[in-house]
C-alpha cells in the first residue's frame, strides 16, 4: 500500500529542504500561493519564519487549515445565496384528484 504522504524538495531562503505532506495539502498550498500571487517557496518561507514550534510539515498543515477556516476556499469567489429559514418557506400545494 502506497503512503498518502508525499515528500517533495523545496528551496526556502536559498536552502533546499524536503517536506512531507499529503497530496491534498500540496494542492491546497499551491492554490493559496497562486491566489496570493507568490511562489510556493516564498509562501513556505513565510510559514517557516512564523512558526513557533513543531516541524515545517505540521506548520504547513496548520497554515492550510487556518486559511480555509478563516477565509474559505480560495476558489469560492462569490457568496452562495442565502436560503430562507424553513418556517418562512411556503408549503407545496397539494392537488386533489377526485
Amino acid at each position: 500500500m502506497k503512503s498518502p504522504v508525499v515528500k517533495r524538495s523545496i528551496v526556502i531562503a536559498g536552502h533546499k529542504t524536503s517536506v512531507s505532506l499529503e497530496d491534498a495539502f500540496w494542492k491546497s498550498l499551491k492554490e493559496i500561493a497562486g491566489h496570493r500571487d507568490v511562489t510556493m517557496s516564498d509562501l513556505v518561507a513565510s510559514i517557516d519564519s512564523e512558526r513557533r514550534h513543531g516541524n515545517l510539515s505540521s506548520a504547513i498543515r496548520l497554515f492550510v487549515l487556518d486559511h480555509y477556516r478563516t477565509q474559505g476556499p480560495a476558489t469560492a469567489s462569490a457568496p452562495k445565496p442565502a436560503r430562507e429559514p424553513m418556517e418562512s418557506r411556503s408549503a407545496p400545494t397539494l392537488l386533489r384528484v377526485e
